[in-house]
């Protein structure tokens, strides 16, 4: 699983390579992250930005939260379902 970083540390770390005085290389080696990573936040950063079109970060959780909610509400009417199916099978003439 990926190590999560605070939204803070992602932010100064953007910052710093947006500021273009040493090249994102050398700003992931010396923050002891992966290039593809903070290519990564610097894009996110850009959507959160208005900059570019896309999801922003408070879209993509809020996104998750949905999703796992649905999921939760699927199994819930799941178990009900099961369960009229089961109370119903006891009241069925003979």
């Amino acid at each position: 699983m990926p190590k999560k970083f605070p939204p803070e540390f992602k932010r100064d770390v953007v910052a710093v390579a947006r500021r273009g005085e040493i090249p994102v290389k050398e700003v992931a080696a010396n923050f002891d992250i992966s290039e593809s990573t903070l290519w990564r936040w610097m894009q996110q950063a850009d959507v959160d930005d208005g900059v570019k079109d896309g999801l922003t970060t408070a879209e993509q959780d809020e996104l998750v939260q949905l999703r796992r909610r649905a999921r939760r509400l699927e199994q819930e009417n799941e178990i009900l379902r099961r369960a009229a199916a089961y109370f119903a099978r006891d009241h069925l003439p003979k």
